[in-house]
């Protein structure tokens, strides 16, 4: 009778002990997450990277109060709030007039240090900020597209609430974030995320992301900055 009773208590200990326990990890977990992106070693690698930052500096803080603003919005809050954000904040500047190269993907911080980017510094940007906002990976794409207006590449970031729903644009080009059937300017050439590689009206991967050099070294680049960011 003891006995019984022993396990009885036990079993119904358990599950506040299991409750405590759960809780206590998210804590752990919830702290862990928020010291992962520490923008006072971002500043600092990046004024040892590039001397004074001067308003750049503000830029870089005002991405760093977005992030712990936009924490507790919807997913389709946290959407229009980031791509509004880098909207305004980047100037459209082509990768040879801003880093003397014909195709340089670079990271937020370089972005926000010129406080210019092409249309890849956009979607990379909104990507990852919107992945630090706790959006997954396989919600997101960054997407090559054809803008037929310009005749010429262009990319963009894409949203899908679900696997087989229609996505969302968002774009430098419009601030509007739109539905893809409203976007007819657009010709899709393929996405990637860190899952892989998708062609257009595939919801399977096709390929690794790891295969996709720019990518491997834009998170090196990133991991550099001070950033905690796994395979993206």
């Amino acid at each position: 009778m003891h006995f019984r009773s022993s396990i009885q208590g036990r079993a119904q200990r358990r599950p506040v002990a299991w409750l405590a326990l759960g809780l206590l990890l998210g804590l752990l977990l919830g702290v862990a997450a928020k010291a992962n992106w520490d923008f006072g070693l971002v500043i600092q690698n990046a004024e040892q990277r590039y001397g004074k930052l001067g308003v750049a500096k503000g830029r870089i803080e005002a991405w760093d109060e977005l992030i712990q603003a936009s924490a507790n919005l919807s997913e389709s809050e946290k959407l229009a709030t980031v791509n509004r954000f880098f909207n305004r904040q980047f100037r459209f500047s082509d990768d040879i007039r801003n880093w003397r190269q014909e195709d340089y993907w670079a990271t937020p911080v370089e972005a926000l240090v010129k406080g210019a980017g092409d249309c890849e510094d956009y979607s990379i940007a909104k990507y990852f900020t919107l992945r630090r906002l706790g959006v997954p990976s396989d919600k997101l794409r960054i997407t090559y597209v054809k803008a037929l207006k310009y005749n010429q590449a262009h990319m963009v970031l894409t949203y899908y609430s679900s696997p087989g729903a229609e996505p969302l644009v968002l774009d430098n080009l419009i601030g509007e974030i739109r539905p893809a059937s409203q976007r007819k300017d657009l010709l899709p050439v393929y996405a990637f995320n860190a899952e892989g590689l998708y062609l257009p009206g595939s919801t399977s991967r096709k390929s690794d992301a790891k295969k996709l050099s720019r990518w491997q070294d834009l998170l090196k680049k990133m991991r550099a900055e001070g950033f905690a960011i796994g395979e993206g």
